[in-house]
């Protein structure tokens, strides 16, 4: 098969696809990615093809948004302002879509952009919407995020107290989407948003761990669970002999906030710095905020871009943002978890790593000033590290890139039978 991936936004909406775009080329399709040019070295160091998208902003560009969305506390008002980042080149993002599908029999699209199944539809080639956390998948188990449980009561009442919000959360992003969009979609003579969470495509590959999280509830056949797809930047053997020369076999204590970008980054890191105990080492990685330390300490080292594998190998626990890449990064490594949600998911992967017993949750106001005894009790708690390490065997027996492999085989091949019938 001929495969367009797309995806669209930081690291971590784009690692993923990246992993999944190598499976598939290692499984013998001709696979093209299609995303911005901040990408195209990792995308082309893959063996994929590389197609430009726009927008065609620098890093610094991609930091100061990733900003913005951090001032945003509400969840659909931080999707309203992906849309309203992405208005300006909607219109040619759409038509270099139409224009790469046109060589290609597939088209598999990050869930944040779902609409792109139109374009799909419109050339007759089957559309697939892929989804790096579980939280939007609806079920009649549970309700949406934010939306109290009404645990105690008959199942009956719970399934349609449920599903009642599930399908207002639906019609509430579809209107919240079409409101910054819609004059675009129909300019290009596309059907306005639906079913952003209810039918974002005909499958949706789910790319999370189906024995550690689709144990939430019952759901929609479409969504299929295919296990955590992984892609890391390139090990540096001149960080690593800085990493083992600051650790002297000691496992240490890292902080990492990824693609995450956030206001006052100086005068955070100064609390940081100010509160963190005399002698008791950490490593900082630098990510997309630039984290940093205003005077240099013995007990501190900072780091750049490097593989989470590489890098993780030396943690006795990981303070991260709960992005889903990093998490799954944290649970492959068989490390404790010390979650400081931002934005979005990461707030639910924080719930989830609790649910599991692998992590705590500190609250973004506070973690400077109350990192470091957060810390001593994770390394002191054993049995979160005794659990992450359970995790890790889980997680080992699953084959996550085989699975969506599969599952994206199966569905195209149907798709084509069921064409060829409507056709005689």
């Amino acid at each position: 098969m001929r495969i367009l991936l797309t995806s669209h936004g930081s690291i971590g909406d784009i690692y993923p696809v990246i992993a999944y775009g190598k499976a598939l080329l290692n499984a013998g399709h001709t696979v093209t990615f299609a995303s911005a040019p901040l990408y195209e070295s990792e995308i082309l160091r893959a063996g994929l093809t590389y197609f430009q998208l726009p927008p065609t902003w620098e890093q610094e560009t991609f930091t100061e948004f990733m900003r913005e969305l951090d001032r945003v506390n509400h969840p659909i008002l931080q999707l309203r302002e992906i849309y309203k980042g992405a208005l300006p080149f909607l219109s040619e993002l759409i038509d270099r879509i139409d224009e790469a599908l046109q060589e290609n029999d597939v088209l598999v699209s990050s869930y944040l952009f779902p609409h792109y199944k139109v374009i799909a539809a419109r050339q007759g080639k089957p559309f697939v919407s892929f989804a790096f956390c579980h939280n939007t998948i609806p079920s009649p188990d549970y309700p949406p995020e934010l939306i109290p449980a009404l645990r105690g009561l008959p199942y009956a009442i719970q399934s349609k107290w449920n599903m009642a919000f599930w399908h207002m959360a639906n019609f509430v992003v579809d209107k919240t989407i079409n409101r910054v969009i819609g004059k675009v979609l129909k300019e290009k003579n596309l059907p306005l948003a639906k079913g952003f969470l209810t039918q974002p495509a005909e499958i949706v590959l789910a790319a999370v761990s189906k024995a550690l999280m689709s144990e939430r509830g019952t759901t929609n056949s479409i969504f299929r669970f295919t296990g955590f797809l992984r892609w890391q930047a390139e090990e540096s053997e001149e960080q690593e002999v800085r990493i083992v020369a600051f650790c002297r076999g000691e496992k240490v204590p890292i902080l990492t906030f990824g693609s995450v970008a956030f206001d006052d980054t100086h005068a955070i890191m100064s609390r940081f710095e100010r509160n963190w105990p005399e002698g008791k080492k950490i490593i900082v990685q630098t990510g997309w905020s630039g984290l940093s330390v205003e005077v240099e300490r013995p007990e501190i080292l900072v780091v750049g871009k490097m593989s989470h594998d590489q890098l993780f190998r030396h943690a006795s626990c990981v303070i991260h943002h709960g992005g889903a890449g990093t998490t799954g990064s944290v649970l492959s490594a068989g490390k404790p978890h010390i979650i400081i949600p931002h934005i979005a998911d990461q707030h639910f992967w924080a719930a989830e790593m609790n649910r599991l017993g692998v992590g705590i949750i500190l609250k973004k106001k506070q973690w400077p000033e109350t990192l470091s005894s957060k810390v001593y009790y994770m390394e002191q708690q054993t049995h979160y590290l005794a659990r992450a390490m359970e995790v890790q065997q889980t997680l080992s027996e699953e084959d996550g890139p085989a699975n969506a492999v599969n599952a994206l085989e199966q569905f195209v091949g149907e798709f084509q039978r069921n064409s060829a019938d409507i056709i005689e």
